[in-house]
């Protein structure tokens, strides 16, 4: 398989962790239901490529996200004490109940930084859903699960358009407050560029959020995922989201498109220099197996330029 040549960058990190999104955010929005046992393969194959985390489900209600119906049969199938975390999203207390009941013990939730955005996924106001979330954190932390929280629309929202920087950072911190260890920020319609990164990542920063708690989340709905990770590398980020094959999307914001691809991710840092414990032809042959599955084509451009047609 061709590589990128080596060319490291002093600046940058020299080690970074792929939060591997695929399974939950990657697959939750296909319209086609996909079986439990093709989604445990799926899992099972970005082990074993060396993702060292793969978000596998969310215990949503299946009216909300049919394609996450089977969250509870899916864990039963996975190995939840192995090397690899395996968190699931929760939305509410009754999620977090049945995700305790499969034996659970990384939990993500999943806020807005926007009014209308909360109301149209969370079903509440901006202010109410950290009320919504207190008992979820506290509770699952009092379980000895840890808790990752996502923040959505924070740099740009379908219905208010440019989300003030400020806004973002207020609601990140008060998740991170109430005990999250880290926050995945999230370019939820894909809109950033790379100065707005910078600057929001050290907005972050002046409130006394280090990068070590942050994570980055993007969509590459306008071609600038790589461009906001590099940016994101530069201001010391070692935590990104992507998720297998670009797979994915925001069910609740039709123009969310497909998330940084894990193997263009993975591309990128491999000519940096920068280590990341990814195989990429494993990685790739995954893709272009679920591509199979899916009976499309995979978005990523790696994907493309180096897959082979899946048997």
């Amino acid at each position: 398989m061709n590589l990128p040549m080596v060319v490291p960058d002093p600046s940058l990190p020299t080690a970074v962790t792929i939060y591997e999104v695929g399974a939950r955010d990657g697959l939750q929005n296909e319209k086609v239901t996909i079986p439990t046992e093709v989604k445990a393969e799926f899992i099972g194959r970005l082990i074993d490529a060396g993702l060292p985390i793969v978000e596998a489900t969310s215990f949503v209600h299946p009216k909300w996200v049919p394609q996450l119906a089977d969250a509870g049969e899916l864990i039963s199938r996975l190995d939840l004490h192995g090397s690899v975390a395996l968190p699931v999203l929760v939305p509410n207390e009754r999620g977090l109940d049945r995700a305790l009941e499969a034996g659970c013990d990384h939990i993500a939730i999943f806020g807005s930084a926007t009014e209308t955005f909360a109301q149209k996924n969370l079903n509440s106001t901006l202010d109410d859903q950290y009320a919504m979330f207190e008992p979820v954190v506290s509770r699952a932390l009092a379980a000895d699960a840890d808790v990752r929280a996502y923040v959505s629309m924070c740099f740009g929202d379908p219905w208010e358009g440019a989300v003030p920087i400020p806004q973002v950072v207020a609601a990140g911190k008060r998740l991170l407050d109430m005990g999250a260890y880290q926050l995945s920020i999230g370019d939820t319609i894909g809109v950033a560029t790379a100065a707005h990164v910078g600057a929001l990542i050290d907005a972050f920063g002046a409130a006394g959020v280090g990068v070590d708690k942050l994570a980055m989340h993007f969509h590459d709905t306008y071609g600038q995922a790589l461009a906001n990770a590099h940016a994101s590398l530069l201001k010391g980020i070692t935590t990104f989201d992507a998720s297998a094959g670009g797979l994915g999307g925001c069910p609740y914001a039709k123009s969310a498109t497909g998330n940084l691809a894990t193997e263009d991710l993975v591309w990128m840092l491999t000519g940096l220099g920068i280590e990341h414990g990814v195989d990429l032809s494993s990685l790739v042959a995954t893709s272009q197996w679920m591509a199979a599955n899916l009976g499309r084509p995979s978005p990523s451009a790696v994907v493309r330029a180096l897959g082979t047609p899946a048997s």
